[in-house]
């Protein structure tokens, strides 16, 4: 089964590698990191790079792609007409499409997520209606035929599980769950607008907002 993970400058380093973590585990998996040419892809706050073994040239049909989310050069990416051609593309043959925290968008403007419900980031939801999907925002994984999208950043990691119970079967994918360690106890509950206080909430878009100023200044 051939794996891609899109990258792209100023993606979100635990959208695609907190998946790759699960992901990697299924049986001759073949894991590709996708770019437009082969060499290190900055993260978004530039302090880690991960290594495009693969351009989108060299892997036409993958089985399995995913495309992560941005702090701040999601809109890049969503005008980007070779990726969003790819996309395209791929989506024909892929057996499963998927995307976390704004990925999602990317999806959206390649045109692949018209008519389909679909989830992102919390602060995104208005922007994939745009684009014609029914927005999901109480879903941390949304399903609909072979298109997956999870809601922000560590939703991906219950994506790839997801995705795991499919491919995997369930015995399977406890196995990896247990060697993984996968067993979250957060010290708050929060994490999603419902579940945190409206100045807690307000705070969070106005950091968000200056963090995206300052990436595109």
């Amino acid at each position: 089964m051939q794996i891609a993970f899109v990258l792209y400058p100023g993606f979100t380093g635990l959208d695609a590698l907190g998946p790759y973590e699960f992901l990697k585990m299924i049986p001759n998996a073949d894991i590709r990191f996708l770019a437009h040419k082969k060499g290190p892809v900055p993260t978004d706050r530039g302090l880690l790079t991960v290594e495009a073994t693969h351009s989108f040239e060299e892997t036409p049909s993958p089985d399995l792609l995913l495309v992560p989310g941005s702090e701040a050069e999601t809109g890049t990416a969503m005008k980007d007409d070779t990726l969003l051609a790819w996309l395209r593309t791929a989506h024909e043959t892929t057996r499963w499409t998927t995307s976390v925290c704004s990925g999602s968008l990317v999806l959206a403007a390649a045109g692949l997520l018209k008519g389909h419900p679909a989830t992102s980031h919390w602060i995104a939801q208005g922007l994939l209606e745009k684009y014609g999907a029914e927005s999901r925002p109480h879903d941390r994984v949304v399903q609909s035929g072979k298109l997956w999208t999870a809601a922000g950043v560590s939703a991906g990691i219950d994506l790839a599980l997801s995705l795991l119970l499919e491919i995997c079967g369930r015995e399977r994918t406890e196995i990896i769950q247990l060697l993984l360690e996968y067993d979250p106890q957060p010290p708050l509950i929060g994490g999603h607008p419902d579940r945190v206080s409206p100045d807690i909430l307000a705070k969070a878009k106005a950091e968000m907002l200056t963090l995206a100023q300052s990436r595109n200044a």
